[in-house]
């Protein structure tokens, strides 16, 4: 397949477009290489991979590409509330905007594996999961702007998107502001964290089988394709002080607290079923344990705030 990646060389596409390489697929990378990171050098023996320094939003320059590919994955994204809550204008422009041209582009017979986020769940009814047919109540910008972006995509044929939960694991492009890799990175440095609304639940899933759901997407894009597919682990629908907890297991010096006052910003709260994707024979390999033991080792290298999106 000819795969075109937008935001390739950020946190996920970092990890997925070197496994979709080394698959046998002939990849190209759109980015704009906005926190100058080097993550896809090793990319560049690959006689099958290509890169271009360049803006998802530029009409004439898609237009020339996506003639050019078969399939579609646009990864570009202002990804986070606080980002987008900082540059709102380049959210929606990126995240929903930048999709609807796309889906304009794109030939009927082309396809688009799309991922967005399961914070448009918003704040879930205690004790019922989430499934794909819930309703969606995203409570951000980014949560508004994913969403929308999702309802143009599913509107087309030929299109596949994946609600990701809270991807967490190492990467060339590394994030250290996402939950699992914040709070396991402040077990390592500093020992100690104060937790506030520590009763929000949330769903998480590894980026190695971020990168795995997308493999086999592709692989089965016709018994998949129309649907949105919630992913993550089933087991892993934690609170934020049931995650400290599993994180203590491991790092038995970690010590943490939940704030009598104070809050956190990012409302959403809600457990998710990943039934469905299961259901098509997919499962996740990395739980959480596995993955903070990855966090860890990665730890010892990385030293400093350089690699967040904030």
């Amino acid at each position: 397949m000819k795969i075109l990646i937008t935001g390739g060389a950020g946190y996920i596409g970092s990890v997925l477009t070197p496994v979709l390489l080394h698959a046998g697929h002939e990849v190209t990378v759109l980015d704009n290489f906005m926190f100058r990171q080097t993550s896809l050098a090793e990319c560049c023996r690959y006689e099958s991979f290509d890169v271009l320094r360049g803006d998802c939003r530029d009409e004439r320059l898609m237009k020339n590409l996506v003639a050019k590919h078969d399939i579609f994955i646009p990864l570009a994204a202002l990804v986070g509330a606080p980002l987008c809550e900082r540059d709102a204008l380049g959210a929606v422009s990126t995240n929903r905007d930048a999709i609807r041209m796309l889906c304009k582009l794109a030939a009927r017979d082309q396809r688009i594996l799309m991922p967005i986020t399961n914070s448009g769940y918003g704040i879930g009814q205690p004790g019922i999961p989430c499934t794909e047919d819930s309703p969606l109540r995203p409570i951000s910008l980014y949560g508004i702007s994913k969403v929308e972006a999702e309802q143009a995509v599913l509107e087309r044929e030929n299109s596949i998107s994946f609600r990701l939960a809270t991807v967490f694991g190492m990467s060339p492009r590394m994030r250290l502001d996402l939950l699992v890799n914040d709070f396991v990175y402040r077990a390592v440095m500093d020992r100690a964290a104060v937790i506030f609304e520590g009763h929000f639940k949330r769903n998480y899933i590894h980026i190695r089988d971020v990168a795995s759901v997308f493999v086999h997407g592709l692989d089965n894009f016709e018994s998949m394709n129309g649907r949105a597919y919630n992913v993550g682990l089933e087991e892993a629908n934690l609170t934020k002080l049931e995650l400290c907890a599993v994180i203590q297991k491991q790092l038995p010096k970690f010590v943490f607290m939940e704030a009598a006052i104070g809050e956190d910003p990012d409302k959403r709260d809600y457990i998710v079923s990943n039934q469905r994707i299961h259901s098509t024979g997919w499962k996740a390999e990395w739980n959480l344990e596995r993955g903070i033991r990855e966090l860890v080792k990665g730890y010892r290298i990385l030293r400093n705030s350089l690699y967040a999106n904030v």
